[in-house]
């Protein structure tokens, strides 16, 4: 695993959120991060290609994706050191190691030459991070910037929920708040934003009357 430095003040927070929560981290989410099978899915990774996961925690995504498709190479940015050795655990417990390579390092500013060796990738990937990550919009640009020509930038994110009872979005909210999540309000916006200035495709998808947003941005070739 390879490593930058890091912003000191986040990744001390996210290592100190998850220093025990991580070993609990998937039995509890699986119930409230709801799409993230969705995005996988729809990952569509072409033959030998490269896929990129920003904020990848624990390596539940990476290790589902590398399942479904075993022809790719992956790669894991995270800033805690401590979802990262959960990471490895469960990456080296599925025997995937050869083809998963995790550094620890800020997803609003990362050099992926220094860190993985390759500059650019045909999926780069963000479940249920931008809510955590201070400054998030650094990270679309950032992971627009490391796309391969042709590739494409799957997010997938609380949204505002829209079409859920007040009671369910308060109640929502002061969990959240709980582990320094903040669903963006603004994601929509950023998202079709970034496309433009790009010139890229942009598709967006509301799941679970606002629960969640899923954004797809499709670089050009």
């Amino acid at each position: 695993m390879s490593t930058t430095e890091v912003p000191a003040s986040h990744a001390e927070l996210m290592d100190g959120v998850y220093r025990w929560q991580r070993h609990i981290y998937d039995l509890t989410r699986k119930y409230y991060l709801l799409g993230r099978d969705r995005l996988i899915e729809g990952l569509d990774v072409p033959q030998g290609g490269s896929v990129l996961e920003l904020g990848c925690g624990t390596g539940r995504n990476i290790v589902l994706a590398a399942r479904r498709y075993p022809h790719a190479r992956f790669f894991g940015l995270d800033i805690s050191a401590e979802m990262l050795e959960t990471a490895n655990a469960a990456i080296a417990r599925e025997g995937l190691a050869a083809k998963v390579n995790l550094a620890r390092g800020d997803a609003t500013d990362f050099d992926a030459k220094a860190l993985f060796g390759t500059a650019r990738f045909d999926r780069v990937f963000v479940s249920y991070s931008l809510s955590m990550i201070p400054g998030w919009e650094k990270t679309v640009s950032a992971a627009l910037a490391a796309l391969a020509p042709g590739g494409s930038l799957h997010v997938v994110d609380f949204g505002q929920q829209e079409g859920l009872p007040r009671w369910f979005r308060t109640l929502l909210r002061g969990w959240l708040r709980k582990f320094h999540v903040e669903p963006r309000a603004s994601l929509r916006d950023v998202l079709g934003s970034e496309a433009e200035r790009t010139g890229a495709t942009f598709r967006f998808r509301t799941l679970y009357r606002g629960y969640a947003w899923l954004g797809v941005i499709g670089a050009r070739k």
